[in-house]
């Protein structure tokens, strides 16, 4: 049972006041609140999941200069010229009259798929970490191998 239901379910049900169950709960007295008005409009409803995402990103590339980059990189791509970001940012400015980063027209390539990742880097996940457990544990090889194949070391002939 989620947080939420059991603060509705203790004001509604058990009649109890919204100062007991925000000492009992220790959660906030707005939440309560905001969370008793949306059970009131909305019912069981009020308890499902909601997103966080917000309703408008008003700083967000207007979609008619999304359309302009998506097609300099395919009028690019045609006359078999570069169309990488920093091409498509030139033309843009020399041309269109509008100023984008190379970091928001590469987001804007690879958001509609033009754009296939090939990272020039080994990804970190790849990386193996060799340590020891306990103090001593490593050894070095080089010798131990040597001992193996019968050579000696040099200070031991």
């Amino acid at each position: 049972m989620s947080k939420a239901r059991v603060v509705i379910t203790a004001i509604t049900v058990e009649k109890r006041s919204v100062a007991q169950v925000v000492a009992e709960y220790g959660v906030a007295r707005s939440w309560v609140y905001e969370l008793l008005a949306r059970y009131r409009a909305e019912g069981e409803a009020a308890f499902e999941p909601r997103s966080r995402r917000p309703k408008t990103s008003p700083r967000a590339t207007p979609p008619a200069t999304v359309e302009r980059v998506l097609a300099l990189r395919k009028q690019l791509a045609e006359a078999g010229l570069d169309a990488g970001a920093n091409t498509i940012g030139w033309h843009l400015l020399h041309h269109h009259a509008t100023t984008l980063s190379r970091a928001t027209i590469h987001r804007i390539l690879t958001r509609a798929g033009a754009v296939v990742p090939d990272p020039g880097k080994r990804p970190r996940s790849s990386y193996l970490r060799f340590a020891a457990e306990l103090p001593n544990e490593c050894w070095q090889s080089q010798n131990r191998t040597s001992d193996l194949l019968g050579a000696r070391h040099p200070r031991q002939r």
